[in-house]
């Protein structure tokens, strides 16, 4: 299972607003399209995003046609600036524009070339970093399962949200292959229902136990005790620990505390945002209102009706259990835990 992949100096990344009826892959040659697919989830998932990304601004390099010097520099600006502006709310986007930006400037000495060359290996760099952080999160996340347990996820955070592997269902399979046995409760995740058409199959292309239910019998499950826990991913995590993720988080947050559920979020290092004070802060994206009105392109609901479709909401960090990083597993109070496992980052 693959998210990206790098051949013959162009990305090519799997469509997952196809999946899982079909598998096609984007052919992507410019920074145009890499954009293109970020603003219309062809690739998302907040690592998925940040290393997209990253290869978008290798396209935007290779294609520039000119001298070195300021102009080069003017070009790769307006490959950040259109690269930054698809996805407001995922920080890790953000962060891999900045790293492969840093390498623009700190070799502007060097032939185009060479610059070239450095950011394609900063590029490959992150894709790999990435899978290495899902699999430590996931050997230390899955310490907190518990043989026996059935795990809720909302959304897909799992190899198709990343360069691989995982950051919740990472965290699943990681207990899975530790012997334990995990059944998973997979909501279908409205509008876009991700967890209906990618967490579910996902799970069952590796032989995970999945059912799927709709987003609004999550609190019946969870009184019923069929569900001992929830993992979810991230897309931005504030310096006091508030969370923010798809559309729905907050909710089914609300009903694990009020059922006793643990609640854990599973994200990288770089899915923090500490110049954040807390989640009031974090820019939360409105999408297309096509995709609360429409199913599948086919209407469900009336003419002009009014819609809001907010991307994402913001989990506060009371809700948390606790925080699954690649440093290791953050707890309350998050103020001081998380700035440590950044500590622990550098």
């Amino acid at each position: 299972m693959y998210t990206l992949r790098w051949q013959d100096n162009k990305l090519y990344l799997l469509d997952q607003t196809k999946l899982p009826v079909e598998h096609v892959d984007i052919e992507c040659s410019t920074y145009e399209e890499v954009a293109d697919a970020i603003k219309n989830m062809k690739v998302r998932g907040a690592p998925a995003i940040g290393v997209t990304a990253a290869y978008g601004i290798v396209l935007g390099a290779m294609e520039y046609v000119g001298d070195k010097g300021e102009p080069f520099f003017s070009h790769m600006e307006e490959v950040s600036r259109v690269l930054a502006g698809t996805r407001p709310t995922a920080v890790n986007l953000f962060w891999a524009i900045e790293r492969m930006m840093s390498i623009v400037r700190d070799n502007m000495d060097k032939s185009l070339d060479e610059i070239r060359r450095l950011l394609l290996d900063e590029a490959h760099k992150i894709k790999y970093e990435d899978i290495e952080a899902n699999k430590k999160m996931g050997r230390f996340g899955q310490e907190l399962l518990k043989d026996g347990d059935t795990i809720l996820t909302h959304c897909n955070a799992g190899a198709l949200a990343t360069a691989g592997y995982g950051t919740a269902l990472g965290v699943i399979r990681a207990a899975v292959e530790a012997g334990k046995d995990i059944k998973v409760y997979a909501d279908e995740t409205r509008p876009y229902l991700q967890g209906a058409r990618l967490t579910a199959w996902e799970l069952m292309e590796d032989g995970i136990p999945v059912t799927l239910i709709t987003d609004n019998m999550a609190g019946y499950f969870m009184r019923k005790g069929a569900i001992t826990g929830v993992i979810v991913g991230a897309d931005r995590i504030a310096a006091n620990g508030d969370v923010a993720n798809k559309i729905g988080t907050y909710t089914v947050a609300v009903l694990a505390k009020e059922n006793n559920i643990p609640f854990y979020v599973a994200a990288p290092t770089s899915t923090f945002d500490l110049a954040l004070e807390s989640g009031e802060k974090i820019p939360i994206e409105e999408r297309d209102p096509r995709e609360v009105t429409h199913i599948q392109g086919k209407r469900i609901a009336p003419y002009d009706v009014k819609v809001k479709n907010p991307a994402f909401d913001v989990t506060p960090n009371r809700y948390v259990t606790a925080i699954i990083t690649e440093k290791g597993v953050a707890h309350p109070p998050y103020g001081s835990s998380l700035k440590e496992l950044v500590l622990k980052a550098q």
